[in-house]
C-alpha cells in the first residue's frame, strides 16, 4: 500500500528544491533507510556543533571570523534540523487515526 503522501528527504534535489520519496514499502526500502541514517547524522552533527559553539560564543576574545564561521554552521544545522522535524511531523500525521465522527 503506497504511503498517503511523499516523504520529505533530508537532502535537496539538484536544483536546490525539496526532494521527496514516493514509496509503497512503508519506510523499509533502501532510500528510506538511507534518509533515516542521514537524518541521524544531521541531528548528531547539529548537537556536536552546538556543544562547540556555546563556549565560543561566551568567549569575549573570539574573533569575528570564528563567530561568523560558527554562525553559518549553526544556520546550516538549524536548517537540517527543521527539515528533519518537518519530514517526521508529516509522517506522524500520516499515522494518526481520524477522529471518530460524532452523531
Amino acid at each position: 500500500m503506497p504511503s498517503p503522501r511523499p516523504r520529505l528527504l533530508p537532502w535537496p534535489a539538484e536544483n536546490g528544491k525539496p526532494c521527496y520519496l514516493v514509496s509503497d514499502d512503508s519506510g523499509a526500502g533502501y532510500i528510506a533507510r538511507l534518509a533515516d541514517e542521514m537524518e541521524t547524522v544531521q541531528l548528531r552533527t547539529g548537537a556536536e556543533l552546538l556543544a562547540h559553539a556555546r563556549p565560543l560564543l561566551r568567549d569575549r576574545k573570539a574573533h569575528t571570523g570564528e563567530l561568523r564561521f560558527v554562525g553559518h554552521r549553526l544556520a546550516e544545522a538549524l536548517h537540517d534540523a527543521l527539515r528533519v522535524a518537518e519530514s517526521r511531523g508529516m509522517r506522524l500525521e500520516d499515522r494518526e487515526e481520524p477522529a471518530p465522527e460524532r452523531g
